[in-house]
């Protein structure tokens, strides 16, 4: 072996050493990490006094106190329009007007008809007082006379008969103008000048009018579960999507008995009275419900993420230091967790 082969064998040994040397270094300093406890750390918060509100969540609907349905009782085509969307109207104030012409028609023809009833009754009336004269005198026969009662009594009834159809007529003259029911706001309007109204059946609906926005009602639906803990006159606390960052105020007025059945689960209907006296909620729109059932003033309290997690110690631990240890735990039981945090029932103090 040469001189520089030799010089190569030693290079290579040494750097064989030298990496037997710093793997065994690492292998040591990863052994030795992690036989060493890491410190614990802890999220702490402050005990401190204030509101507890325990409430059960639902959504709702909102809707008007009162809206009707505006109809048309006869058929026609629709001649004029008086209102449209959102126009405020009041009682008694024209909405629409159906073509007059077949309803003055018929008003015309049993007035004609009626007069003419009429000509005839005071004629069979003087004739029944005639043979009523000759009777008497024993100049005609009582059938005669029986036959003459008949003929007034016929002519009478039909005028009757003409009196309530020209009634009628009348009436429907009427009906062909469409007047609001009650003070409110044009919802919706289901028809357009031109188009024809058949009201065979049943009457169909022209306008739906709300009866005053400044005051509405949120329809929710109340699990069976919590049905038990709402009660008429909570408050209530809701938002809406078009105003995400408001909070709006409402009191139950009303719960009701008839259950809805969707999916094997069973609610019940829950009546919010609501002032909207700002006019910045709409019928219609869908709400994020908060019905308060609960309410603790000046309670101690620390934030629901510290009642979650449930070791076999329940309750809350109040942390201290100490001499020469980390840290301690001191028991205390807890009360009922709710939003903004949970009561602190007993062995905590504020600030702690």
């Amino acid at each position: 072996m040469n001189e520089r082969e030799h010089i190569v064998n030693k290079l290579g040994r040494g750097l064989v050493a030298c990496g037997v040397i710093v793997g065994v270094v690492a292998i040591g300093w990863i052994l030795i990490g992690k036989g060493k406890a890491k410190p614990p750390s802890f999220l702490t918060a402050t005990i401190e006094r204030g509101t507890i509100i325990q409430s059960v969540a639902t959504t709702g609907t909102l809707t008007a106190v009162t809206t009707v349905q505006v109809g048309s009782q006869v058929s026609g085509i629709i001649a004029t329009l008086h209102a449209d969307f959102n126009d405020h109207v009041t009682a008694g104030q024209i909405l629409a007007a159906l073509d007059p012409t077949p309803f003055e028609a018929a008003v015309n023809q049993n007035r004609a008809q009626l007069q003419r009833v009429k000509i005839a009754a005071v004629d069979a009336q003087a004739k029944l007082r005639r043979q009523q004269a000759l009777y008497e005198a024993r100049l005609i026969s009582a059938d005669q006379l029986d036959s003459a009662k008949a003929l007034f009594d016929q002519n009478t009834a039909q005028v009757t008969e003409l009196e309530a159809a020209l009634e009628r007529g009348e009436t429907n003259l009427k009906y062909s103008v469409i007047r609001s029911p009650i003070d409110g706001v044009v919802v919706s309007r289901n028809y357009d000048i031109g188009q024809t109204v058949a009201a065979s059946f049943q009457a169909p609906t022209l306008f739906t009018i709300a009866e005053d926005l400044k005051r509405m009602q949120l329809t929710c639906d109340v699990d069976e579960a919590d049905i038990g803990q709402i009660s008429v006159g909570q408050p209530v606390r809701f938002s809406v999507d078009s105003f995400p960052e408001r909070e709006f105020l409402g009191q139950v007025s009303q719960i009701r008995l008839a259950p809805k059945t969707a999916n094997n689960v069973v609610t019940y209907p829950v009546i919010v009275a609501v002032d909207n006296r700002e006019l910045a909620l709409l019928p219609g729109m869908t709400a994020e419900v908060r019905v308060q059932v609960a309410l603790a003033e000046n309670a101690l309290r620390v934030p629901s993420s510290a009642l979650r997690f449930r070791p076999e110690l329940l309750g809350l631990q109040q942390l201290t230091p100490r001499r020469g240890a980390g840290s301690g735990a001191n028991g205390g039981t807890a009360g009922n967790a709710s939003r903004p945090g949970g009561f602190v029932g007993s062995g905590g103090r504020p600030g702690s």
